[in-house]
C-alpha cells in the first residue's frame, strides 16, 4: 500500500528554541479540514487522512489511494495548550 512504502509519512520536523518548540510537518495534496492537531499533556499528535488520485488517460486507468495517519510526537515537558498556534499554509502544517 502507499502508508506501506512510507512508515514515517509525513515528515516532520522539530525545532527547539529558547521558549518554544516549533513542529512542521510536509503534508502535500491535504487540506487543513483533512488535519487534526491534538495535545495530552506533553505528547502532541498529528493526525489526518490522505487521498491521492494518479490518472492515465493513455492507458485508461485511474488509481485512488486512501489511508489514515497518526504521528505521535513526545516533546518532553507540558504543553501550556493556550500557548499553542496551528498555521497550514501550501501543504506545510506548523505548530507553534
Amino acid at each position: 500500500s502507499l502508508f506501506g512504502r512510507m512508515p514515517s509519512w509525513p515528515s516532520v520536523e522539530i525545532t527547539d528554541a529558547e521558549k518554544e518548540v516549533r513542529v512542521s510537518a510536509e503534508l502535500p495534496g491535504l487540506d487543513e479540514k483533512d488535519v487534526e492537531v491534538l495535545i495530552d499533556g506533553d505528547v502532541l499528535t498529528l493526525r489526518g487522512e490522505k487521498k491521492a488520485e494518479v490518472e492515465d488517460k493513455a492507458r485508461q486507468f485511474s488509481e485512488r489511494y486512501y489511508g489514515r495517519f497518526e504521528r505521535r510526537i513526545p516533546l518532553g515537558f507540558e504543553v501550556e495548550e493556550d500557548k499553542v498556534a496551528a498555521v497550514f499554509k501550501n501543504g506545510v502544517l506548523t505548530v507553534t
